[in-house]
């Protein structure tokens, strides 16, 4: 789902690379889904959807967050980071009711790696139906420890 768009990855004003993905947004609004700052890789809001928008984890935030993060890092992968170079994670639900779900599914992905995390609930997505969204920021070089 993510690639390198060999075009901008030396925009100007920047030193590092971009990841684009399908998400129509990317394109409409003008913006990557990763960028690359020096030794940061910061992974712009993830939400759980497939390629070609399709939604994943209809109406359950535990499936939801796990998506949204596995397509984060799959855009990390393209840097050539993991999970283990993730320092921080922010997540934003539309119910606080989800909080364990999403807490679980966390934990899950980083309680080895223990990031600085923010959980936000929001009014909504631009997608009705996305119940979660995450960000991601990893810095080459961190360890879980």
């Amino acid at each position: 789902m993510t690639s390198p768009d060999s075009s901008a990855d030396k925009s100007p004003g920047t030193t590092g690379r971009r990841v684009q993905t399908d998400s129509p947004w990317e394109e409409s609004i003008g913006f990557a889904r990763a960028v690359e700052a020096g030794d940061l890789v910061v992974v712009s809001g993830t939400m759980p959807l497939a390629e070609h928008g399709v939604l994943e984890g209809e109406g359950d935030p535990y499936e939801q967050t796990h998506a949204a993060f596995r397509h984060a890092l799959d855009a990390l992968k393209e840097f050539g980071l993991g999970v283990e170079s993730v320092i921080r994670t922010r997540m934003y639900l539309t119910h606080a009711r989800d909080v364990d779900a999403v807490g679980r599914a966390h934990k899950e992905i980083f309680d080895a790696v223990r990031p600085a995390a923010t959980l936000v609930v929001v009014s909504g997505f631009v997608d009705s139906r996305v119940l979660v969204e995450v960000e991601l920021e990893a810095f080459r070089g961190a360890r879980a420890s």
